[in-house]
């Protein structure tokens, strides 16, 4: 008798598992949290050194079969200081609305499990050139002439409702930076860490 309840506890446990990582599942929350971004300089007669900024902005996850696409959209600032090979230092500041279209799976059931992702990221830049609004256009357009790229992955835990990730995005476009006279172009690449909540 004992061990034909343990089978059927087993065989219960099992079940729910694979109910939970097989049955389509969408959900759609905020997130908020701090990155630390540093600047390819191979070449160049500038050294940079990191600082935190920070991101906010919406996402989305649809599942199934123990995979998901999760779609963001937030905007991001990306600090860091700039040394001049003249003994010079300035802050260089980027903001923009970032778009990452990732792709990933999941272990884990009862409300909680492990996440791993990677996919690319594109990047519509808040300047004097390019206000707020244009680059949430061109973000909810997916208008990819204007944008920068970027690849990321990354790992999250879910506790519930509630998301933790962290993750690194690779620059793959230069972004200028402007230095007094001297344009600079470079890459962006950062370590972010968010916390997310599912209202749906």
């Amino acid at each position: 008798m004992k061990k034909l309840l343990l089978t059927l506890s087993l065989f219960v446990a099992i079940a729910t598992v694979t109910k939970a990582q097989i049955l389509p599942k969408v959900q759609v929350g905020i997130k908020g949290g701090v990155n630390l971004s540093s600047l390819s300089n191979s070449g160049s007669t500038f050294s940079a050194d990191n600082r935190a900024g920070y991101l906010g902005g919406i996402w989305a996850r649809f599942g199934a079969l123990g995979f998901n696409f999760q779609p963001e959209l937030y905007i991001t600032s990306k600090n860091v200081d700039i040394n001049s090979s003249n003994g010079a230092s300035s802050s260089a500041k980027f903001t923009s609305i970032d778009v990452p279209l990732l792709l990933g799976g999941k272990i884990g059931a009862f409300g909680l499990g492990g996440r791993f992702y990677a996919g690319p990221l594109l990047s519509f830049a808040i300047n004097k050139d390019n206000s707020f609004g244009s680059a949430v256009g061109g973000a909810t357009r997916l208008d990819y002439k204007d944008s920068n790229f970027a690849i990321t992955a990354g790992a999250g835990i879910d506790i519930r409702r509630i998301s933790i990730d962290l993750r690194y995005e690779a620059g793959l476009t230069k972004q200028e930076y402007i230095d007094g006279s001297t344009s600079i172009k470079t890459r962006v690449s950062l370590f972010n860490l968010s916390l997310g909540y599912a209202f749906l």
